[in-house]
This record gives C-alpha cells, sequence and structure tokens, in this order.
C-alpha cells in the first residue's frame, strides 16, 4: 500500500510535509538558535538577523519557541491518534465476534462517547488527573475513538458476512487466525484512512487546547499557545500568528490529503487505478512496438 499511495502526486507531496515535521519536531528543540524559555529586555522586537521571527512580549526569541514547541505538538498529536486507535479499533473488531452482550456494552459506550460535550469533558479530566500534555492527550484520544470503533465495526462486518470467513468458521479455524488471516488485511485500509485523518484532527485537538492553556503549563511553548501569546499584540505585530498559524495548517492539510491517497488506492478505486494503469502501460508498449 505504501508504494501505490508513494505513486500518486498527492501522497508524495503529503508524506514530504509530514516528514518534514516529523523532523522538525525530533531536530527542531536541538537547532533552536537561542534558549526559548530566556527572557531579554528587547520585547516585541520585528525580524532581524538575531531574531528571525522577532520577539514576544517577555523578550522571548519567536523562532527558537517556533522550534522548541514542534515537539510538543507533534506528541501531542500522536498521542491522540494512537489512543485512539487502540480504543476504538480493537473493540469494534471484536464486537462482530465476541456475541451480544459484548456488542451492545461497546455500542453504548460509543453513543455515551459521541455525545460528551468534548471541551468541557477534556478540562474536567485534565483538571482532575493534572495539567500535563498526556493526561491531556490520553483522555482526548478516548472522546475520539468512536471513529475507530465505527469504522473498523463496518468493515469487519462486511468481511463476516463473506462466504470464505463462513467456511473458516465451520471448518473450526480459531477467532485469532480468522481476524489475522482474512479480517485484518480488508479492515487495514479504511483504518490506514481514518489514522491519517486522526492525525490532523489530533493536531486541532492540541493547538486548541494549548491555545487555552491545558495540557502545556507556560512558558514551555507549543503552537497552539504561540498563536494566543501573539494574538494579544497584533497592534505591534501583526504578522506574528502565521508561522504557527501557517504549520498547524500544513500539516492538517497534508494529513487529509494523505487520507485522500490512501483511500483513492485502496478497495475499488485502487484496483480500479492498477488497471487503468496496466492498460495505460499496455498501449503505451504496443505504441512502441509498432513504432
Amino acid at each position: 500500500m505504501v508504494r501505490r499511495v508513494l505513486s500518486l502526486t498527492a501522497g508524495r507531496v503529503s508524506a514530504a510535509i509530514l516528514l518534514g515535521i516529523a523532523l522538525l519536531a525530533a531536530l527542531g528543540p536541538l537547532l533552536a538558535p537561542l534558549d526559548p524559555l530566556a527572557v531579554s529586555d528587547d520585547t516585541l522586537a520585528g525580524i532581524s538577523g538575531s531574531h528571525w521571527l522577532g520577539t514576544d512580549y517577555l523578550g522571548r526569541d519567536v523562532f527558537s519557541r517556533l522550534l522548541d514547541g514542534s515537539r510538543a505538538s507533534v506528541v501531542g498529536a500522536l498521542e491522540v491518534t494512537l489512543m485512539a486507535l487502540v480504543v476504538g479499533a480493537i473493540p469494534g473488531i471484536l464486537s462482530v465476534y465476541l456475541g451480544r452482550v459484548f456488542e451492545w456494552v461497546t455500542l453504548r459506550v460509543a453513543d455515551t462517547l459521541i455525545a460528551l460535550p468534548f471541551l468541557l469533558f477534556a478540562v474536567a479530566i485534565t483538571a482532575l488527573l493534572g495539567n500535563g500534555i498526556t493526561q491531556a492527550m490520553l483522555v482526548t484520544g478516548v472522546l475520539v475513538s468512536p471513529l475507530f470503533f465505527r469504522v473498523s465495526r463496518a468493515a469487519t462486518l462486511a468481511v463476516a458476512r463473506s462466504q470464505y470467513v463462513e467456511a473458516a468458521l465451520i471448518s473450526g479455524a480459531s477467532l485469532r487466525w480468522i481476524i489475522r488471516r482474512h479480517v485484518w488485511a480488508k479492515v487495514l485500509p479504511p483504518i490506514a484512512v481514518a489514522l491519517a485523518q486522526t492525525l490532523g484532527v489530533g493536531f486541532i485537538i492540541v493547538s486548541s487546547l494549548s491555545f487555552l492553556g491545558i495540557g502545556v503549563q507556560p512558558p514551555e511553548p507549543t503552537w497552539g499557545g504561540l498563536l494566543a501569546s501573539d494574538l494579544g499584540y497584533l497592534d505591534y505585530r501583526p504578522w506574528a500568528p502565521f508561522a504557527p498559524a501557517l504549520l498547524i495548517m500544513a500539516t492538517v492539510w497534508a494529513s487529509n490529503l494523505l487520507a485522500d491517497a490512501i483511500r483513492d488506492v485502496s478497495g475499488e478505486a485502487g484496483r480500479a487505478l492498477l488497471n487503468s494503469r496496466k492498460v495505460r502501460a499496455n498501449q503505451a508498449a504496443a505504441a512502441g512496438g509498432t513504432a
């Protein structure tokens, strides 16, 4: 699937952007030219050779804070995505095979999570467990998990009603073998699409909560926190919010673009794409042979 995704222009563009963001998260704190927490008397300074994006209201270098804050933003989004995947996909697959009681319980839990007021619940749980990025993101991942539950359940239901799965059950195959051999290959593409979409949602969630001061304690920098601090001084630095906003927008856009690329190369659409490429290749070969 990876090769087919990268064969599309959308897949290559999205992968390049997300790889750049990942490298920024891994190396950003090391590449920061100045201490992101160091204050100075040079407050609200403009762009210069010593401060590439100026300074904030405490005289801290904005470029260094942007690089240093990339790690918390990326790690938070990954925590949301992975938590939602584990909490949602596994019960979604098992709900098809573990009987009506388990199915009814998991469906009611998913409906309850969807009905919860997201922001209020996240704030309440964060206040209860402490204002830390890990606590906030794990709770948020649980709230987002119904997406994976519904996607994995719908895909598993489609596979469970197929004749080859029924034949495997009749022949005495174990549930673990059926899921590994038959179900997982069919469920993986829609889960991969949901995973890419949730990654973008995770960035929005992390940025929104950190914008409100939830999850990351000041003065630790995040992209959402930089947006919040810059909005209070637009009269002095009206261009300041563009850098963190552009990073957030680029990451979310690349995640959605990757989800579209995965969808285009999986299932019936993927087979149609491969068939059309084979037809074009055969036509090109035939044209070259006649020439």
